[in-house]
């Protein structure tokens, strides 16, 4: 057995040919680059790509493996250079029954094996939503229903940012997973926090208590790769032992995901889209108190105060620890230039991060640099919260 880090959550903003395939996502996101972003700068070692399921990727997969650089693994995934286990994903948008009667949407990840298992689960989809070329469009499916198309094809389903107000379960959909997906609740084995969220937030819902929680990017560019990953204990990088760690099977398990604090996140408190500011009271309000105004985002941290049915945290004893990371490119007074000589240094990002100490960072960019990576690494930083769209600020100490 050994540890990994995995990040189950990247888009394709086009593909090779410059063709769309999530508008929202950088040119630069294809497949062959989010592989050797992943290999030689993130130290990332499974990597989830979540567009796979448009026939223009599908070519560009195709591709990708003829070059030589890359194979298909008999327990699923495709490997990069024996460096990266790239997983076959699609992000589909179910159509849900909301809550008051209202009709409501969420995102939900899915991953498949082999090429093979995602062509033809593509060819179903395409069935299902108006342009199967795009990601994440919307379809006439349930989560309910989608589960059993997924598993058709060999796959698992993840759902995903459960708690973001737009486009997800909890979010606009649910006070209950359990109540979409009903008797196949129990097919549901991992869900994705999403960055205004954390183990500790999650953990006063009772339903979710036997549930593995993972913190991912949903990245929509090559920067934004890793901003949340997970450590994970496997075998060997495939499809079939990370599946084994999400159910906690045979040794394999995940032992810590790391994540921005949740103020951080763009969701995580209410905020009154009028005065653009952040709501932070006491009590969830769905009325701005300071413009009486409804014109208002509600926020991961409220939503989950009034759908939680435990009074306080209460994680079950496996859970493994959620461990707060500022990414590099979060970290005020580390920009661009500064991240790339520390790559030139010391390779990758997880390495930077995790293996090295003060005084090898500050040999390469200085005192006052790898004393602000030192504070971020520690926890030592006054957070201003998000909410709306807008990520939450930092301000570190100095000391």
């Amino acid at each position: 057995m050994y540890e990994i880090f995995a990040d189950l959550h990247v888009h394709i903003g086009r593909s090779e040919n410059g063709k769309p395939i999530k508008i929202t996502a950088a040119k630069s996101l294809n497949f062959a680059n989010i592989a050797k972003e992943c290999a030689n700068k993130k130290g990332i070692n499974v990597v989830g790509i979540i567009d796979c399921a448009s026939p223009y990727v599908i070519d560009d997969i195709e591709q990708f493996l003829k070059t030589g650089e890359a194979y298909e693994l008999k327990d699923g995934g495709i490997i990069y250079k024996d460096k990266v286990c790239i997983l076959l994903g699609s992000e589909v948008e179910t159509s849900e029954k909301g809550r008051d009667g209202k009709s409501g949407s969420a995102h939900n990840l899915c991953f498949f094996p082999h090429l093979s298992d995602i062509k033809r689960f593509s060819q179903e989809l395409s069935h299902h939503l108006k342009n199967i070329t795009l990601s994440t469009q919307r379809t006439d499916l349930s989560g309910y229903d989608l589960i059993d198309i997924v598993e058709r094809y060999n796959g698992i389903l993840i759902p995903a940012h459960v708690f973001t107000p737009h486009k997800s379960y909890y979010g606009n959909c649910t006070d209950r997973l359990e109540n979409v997906f009903r008797e196949k609740f129990d097919k549901i084995f991992a869900i994705e926090l999403g960055l205004s969220a954390d183990t500790y937030l999650a953990d006063t819902i009772s339903e979710l208590k036997t549930r593995t929680f993972l913190t991912n990017s949903d990245a929509h560019s090559l920067p934004k790769i890793a901003r949340e990953y997970n450590k994970i204990q496997v075998e060997d990088i495939s499809f079939k032992e990370i599946v084994k760690a999400l159910k906690n099977e045979d040794g394999r398990k995940i032992i810590a995901n790391y994540g921005l604090d949740p103020k951080l996140g763009k969701y995580h408190r209410t905020y009154c889209d009028d005065c653009q500011k952040a709501i932070e009271t006491r009590v969830p309000v769905e009325k701005c108190p300071m413009c009486k105004g409804k014109n208002v985002t509600f926020g991961v941290f409220d939503r989950i105060q009034l759908i939680k049915d435990k009074k306080e945290t209460k994680s079950p004893q496996n859970r493994p620890q959620y461990i707060y990371q500022i990414p590099l490119g979060f970290i005020p007074g580390v920009g661009g230039k500064t991240i790339e000589k520390l790559l030139d240094a010391f390779e990758t990002e997880m390495n930077i991060l995790h293996r090295l100490s003060k005084d090898d960072i500050e040999m390469i960019v200085g005192e006052k640099v790898a004393i602000s990576i030192q504070n971020a690494k520690n926890g030592n930083a006054k957070i201003q919260s998000g909410g709306g769209g807008n990520y939450g600020k930092i301000q570190l100490d100095k000391k």
